[in-house]
């Protein structure tokens, strides 16, 4: 049906890290966008791909990422979005889903040359995997309600950086077309 794959950047996570306090509103506020986006990924038969930072923990592995997130005080924010059994899961390092991470890789055997991306940091891991899809030739779409920042007003001029720059379609959950946004040039 669709070569689009929806992208879940970092959202298994226990938000014991610097700014976490800043972020925590804007996760609450763009959750519930982030849970229907994922739900109309799998209802549209849409691959969906977690890309999630390991936290520096070298021995672990997604399903101790998301126990130990689910352990921790934030479990409400993790909970509704939790993988399910036909989701994928990439372990990334660093800000960008592609840096030293096989997903280019599982993106070309799966067939994708689009990626909608959501998740957190808007101004920071989405705005660098935004820039690498584009260098990768892929076509980006974010659904800015489906974004947390840290700092509004740099998420702000990120988004505007990934339509503008980048030709990212930025748009909401609600106006998101998987095909139309996947055959626009």
């Amino acid at each position: 049906m669709t070569h689009t794959a929806l992208i879940v950047i970092d959202m298994i996570n226990t938000y014991d890290h610097e700014d976490a306090d800043l972020l925590l509103p804007s996760v609450r506020k763009v959750l519930p966008a982030v849970v229907r986006l994922i739900e109309r990924a799998r209802e549209d038969g849409v691959p969906v791909i977690y890309a999630n930072d390991n936290f520096g923990e070298w021995r672990s592995h997604h399903g101790e990422i998301l126990q130990t997130a689910l352990a921790g005080p934030h479990a409400e924010l993790v909970d509704p979005i939790r993988p399910d059994d036909s989701s994928l899961f990439i372990v990334k390092a660093r800000h960008s889903i592609f840096y030293e991470t096989p997903l280019a890789y599982l993106l070309s055997q799966l067939g994708i040359d689009h990626v909608v991306l959501c998740g957190q940091v808007t101004e920071q891991c989405v705005m660098y995997s935004a820039l690498d899809a584009h260098i990768r030739q892929l076509k980006v779409t974010v659904p800015d309600d489906a974004v947390a920042p840290i700092h509004p007003d740099l998420a702000e001029a990120a988004l505007r950086m990934m339509e503008r720059n980048m030709n990212t379609r930025i748009c909401t959950v609600a106006t998101l077309d998987w095909d139309a946004a996947a055959r626009r040039d």
